[in-house]
């Protein structure tokens, strides 16, 4: 081919890329935002409900030569929920936030999730980076830029980043049974909710799931169960100013803590740091009250709530406004109704949520924090509608319908309002940074943040109610908000101020225990339990299994609406016939029991201490009470009321009731069986027999595992030998076979050879203890034999071990576990991701 030629060809391939070019080249700035609106803020959006479309003009590129156009904190949460509690996925549930960086690389916008678990605290800038660079950060989503302004500053379309599954909907979905994915043409940005402010954009987005094989939480709770649509909130919000002091945590208090590891720490401190979550609450003047406060905390109480359920959670929540004047802030702690106009989820406002789900169950406290100080940006609290229902039905259940909605201090419904407003003071206690404290309810109802039992008495042949809740915040509230909020005026020394707040609590007796050491009968401190009562829990067991037994000597049909069927008599029968559930577990407490308080070196503090011999003994024999026939025994009297239910609905209505091996007629055994159950599993719990046989082995003084087993026994066996009827009888021969089913467990189980050995030898022994008792000969030779397989059994086991019957939930939450993607803990947490202790949330009350 001869130059001339090749020249010629060249030229036309340049033609056909210019016109190539031209054709590939994008719409112009103004052509792109063509009939969109403008929304100018903290991002300038350009929308249109009409089109559905959301673009998004962002800074131009910065001088650092990293690219970043624009930092921000990024929040997701939920406007439309799904209404089921063991899925959760709730109206206003979310994440705690995070930061995001919308990065620009090329001719692409990346979104990048920073990492600041990891972090030098320093002023050396290669120190930072050098951290920076060791930890990964997180590419999230990625999109192309669709124009330049003149000042070029890019465009990008945000539907895809809206629409993004970035909480894990689909697996929280998939948890149902089968499996649910998103469905890309019906899942779309709503344009006609954007909001854009000076400080922060919200938008919602509509997300929708689709399943072949929806499970029962999902066909009970969704229009179509095959499609399931949710609506997804974005918080974009600008990062806070410097103006904000943080606060290192401090163990003793039981506050909220950010933890994080500081490589630019000296070699003399730690290099796990954690710093205290609070609002930013401030004089003009720090340290000043006389120049006024910047800003007050106002929590918004959700219009939607029913109007006197509504005021109970303002008169609950204000109760706090008590805790800020203690912390010096008079006036600077109120609690409004959120306005008609407002968003939920706007992050301008602390807001407590009312949730309605099909059942029962959780409530939280949480909200949006900055994850580099710590500092809580929105306070938000949701509250499950259903558990004011339980509440009242537990009342119900003690005294009857009688007083319903009389108004009088015994109304079942005043009571349970009474209940809300506790409740919104603790999860209201949570978005502000306070954590559980359960060791409250022993000094005498200290703090809301315990979880609180009504308590009630049996005083001259009634039942009691005039102290059932307290009302107000506590000692240990008025406490932490002194040391969490006070501001200190400049030169204090504000650590030995903060100190000396710690140092009189310890010196007024107050004391704190957390979750992990007072959730679940295994726990150990004798004054550290949930819904339970009492300085002394073994002495108010007492006055719970009172208070039981003159409930359900006059249990009968007034314990339900005219009208209603008799057959709801087996719900409210439930938490009566387990009322002694969660006094039984703080009592079991003592037993393999220890004292101890969270302690800092040099500060003021405890050894831990075992409790006494005497008490521990003292515990074991209120517990056994719980299983002599006659308190396991369900009345005649109320058997005979109970007929089987019709439900009659086109839907399925959860409905809970003692377990039946006798259905349609109600089974006084299986019952008396599951309240049995209680007690052994709290005497049996692995963890406290460890710990009797560790006790005894470093002070023979105190109980044993094997004198604890040797006790039980004989309480067994004597049961049966003194029953005089054959009802008894047969309760008592349930009994023995859960507490033999129960020894199987502890001696096949992962325990220590200790442990495990005086199970066997208890096994051992029983055959022969039977025999010469006055229980059936059909039933001694049924038992002998499985307890002689099971012995006997090869490894691994060829006979299960039978589990205990399930016994119905009692909480007025229900029961369910959370799923685990950014559940508040707790009543109650923060996101699950980061590594600090977490402690609410989802509150188990």
């Amino acid at each position: 081919m001869t130059r001339p030629i090749q020249a010629a060809l060249a030229a036309l391939l340049l033609l056909a890329g210019a016109a190539s070019g031209a054709e590939d080249a994008g719409p112009t700035f103004d052509e792109a935002v063509a009939d969109l609106a403008l929304a100018e803020g903290f991002l300038d959006v350009y929308s249109s409900p009409e089109s559905g479309r959301v673009l998004v003009r962002l800074p131009a590129s910065g001088t650092d030569g990293d690219g970043i156009l624009v930092r921000f904190i990024h929040a997701l949460r939920l406007t439309r929920g799904l209404g089921s509690n063991p899925l959760g996925l709730d109206r206003g549930w979310g994440n705690d936030g995070r930061i995001l960086a919308f990065r620009r690389v090329g001719d692409r916008v990346v979104a990048e999730v920073e990492n600041h678990r990891y972090r030098a605290v320093t002023d050396d800038a290669p120190e930072r980076d050098a951290v920076a660079s060791s930890f990964s950060s997180s590419f999230i989503w990625d999109t192309g830029i669709i124009a330049e302004d003149a000042e070029g500053r890019p465009l990008i379309d945000l539907a895809g980043f809206l629409t993004a599954d970035a909480l894990g909907l689909a697996d929280m979905l998939g948890e149902d049974e089968g499996d649910y994915e998103p469905v890309e043409s019906r899942s779309l940005p709503d344009a006609a909710s954007l909001l854009v402010f000076e400080d922060n954009v919200e938008i919602d987005a509509w997300m929708t799931f689709a399943g072949d094989e929806p499970g029962k939480e999902i066909r009970a709770t969704a229009a179509d169960p095959r499609s399931v649509t949710l609506v997804q909130h974005h918080s974009f919000v600008r990062l806070p100013d410097s103006g904000y002091r943080v606060r290192r945590a401090d163990p003793r208090t039981g506050t909220f803590a950010l933890g994080f590891y500081d490589f630019g720490a000296s070699l003399s401190r730690p290099i796990v740091q954690s710093l205290a979550m609070r609002h930013r609450l401030q004089f003009r003047e720090p340290g000043d009250p006389s120049s006024g406060i910047r800003e007050p905390l106002v929590f918004h109480v959700d219009a939607g709530a029913p109007e006197r359920i509504r005021q109970a959670l303002v008169d609950g929540a204000s109760w706090w406004a008590e805790a800020f004047a203690a912390a010096g802030f008079e006036d600077g702690f109120r609690v409004e109704i959120l306005p008609d106009d407002a968003h939920p989820l706007d992050i301008r406002y602390n807001v407590v949520q009312w949730v309605h789900r099909q059942t029962r169950g959780w409530s939280y406290g949480g909200g949006i924090i900055d994850p580099r100080t710590g500092e809580m940006i929105k306070g938000h609290v949701i509250l499950g509608s259903q558990r004011v229902r339980q509440d009242r039905m537990i009342f119900e259940g003690l005294a009857g319908v009688s007083a319903t909605g009389s108004g009088a201090d015994d109304d079942p419904v005043e009571l349970a309002l009474d209940r809300i407003r506790q409740l919104a003071a603790h999860e209201v206690g949570h978005a502000l940074g306070f954590g559980h404290n359960f060791a409250a309810s022993s000094d005498g109802r200290a703090s809301v943040m315990d979880y609180p039992s009504p308590w009630v008495r049996v005083v001259d042949g009634e039942i009691d109610f005039s102290r059932a809740y307290d009302s107000g915040i506590g000692e240990w509230d008025t406490l932490t908000a002194r040391w969490l909020y006070t501001e200190f005026p400049p030169g204090v020394d504000e650590a030995a101020r903060l100190d000396a707040i710690v140092a009189e609590g310890i010196q007024r007796g107050l004391r704190f225990v957390a979750d992990e050491h007072a959730r679940g009968v295994s726990t150990a401190h004798p004054e550290a339990s949930v819904w339970d009562n009492g300085a002394d829990a073994v002495a108010e067991l007492d006055n719970v299994i009172e208070v039981r037994e003159h409930a359900l000597r006059r249990f009968g049909a007034d314990r339900i609406a005219p009208g209603r069927p008799l057959a709801e008599l087996r719900e409210v029968l439930v938490p009566i016939h387990l009322y002694h559930r969660y006094q039984l577990a703080a009592a079991a407490k003592s037993l393999g029991g220890m004292r101890f308080a969270y302690s800092v070196r040099g500060g003021p503090g405890m050894r831990p201490e075992p409790v006494a011999a005497e008490r521990q003994r003292h515990a074991l024999e209120a517990m056994l009470r719980t299983l002599d026939p006659g308190f396991l025994d369900v009345p005649d009297t109320v058997i005979g009321l109970m007929p089987p239910a019709y439900e009659g609905f086109w839907f399925d209505r959860p409905s809970e009731t003692l377990p039946s091996r006798t259905e349609p007629a109600f089974d006084p055994f299986t019952a008396a069986e599951t309240a049995a159950a209680l007690a052994f599993d709290a005497i049996l719990d692995p963890a406290r027999a460890e710990r009797l046989a560790r006790q005894h082995a470093l002070d023979a003084d105190l109980p044993s595992f094997t004198e604890t087993v040797r006790r039980l026994e004989k309480h067994v066996l004597a049961s049966l030998a003194r029953t005089g009827s054959q009802r008894r009888r047969v309760i008592a021969e349930r009994v023995a076979g859960r507490y033999a089913s129960t020894l199987m467990a502890l001696e096949s189980g992962d325990g220590s050879g200790q442990v495990r050995a005086t199970a066997r030898q208890a096994l051992e022994r029983l055959p022969r203890r039977l025999e010469r008792s006055e229980s059936q000969p059909a039933f001694t030779e049924w038992l002998s034999s499985r307890i002689r397989r099971h012995l006997e059994r090869p490894a691994p086991p060829a006979v299960a071990v039978d589990r205990s019957p399930d016994v119905p939930p009692g909480s007025p939450i229900g029961t369910g576990a959370q799923p685990g993607v950014t559940q508040w803990i707790a009543e109650d947490c923060w996101h699950c991701d980061r590594p600090t202790p977490r402690s609410f949330g989802p509150d188990f009350p």
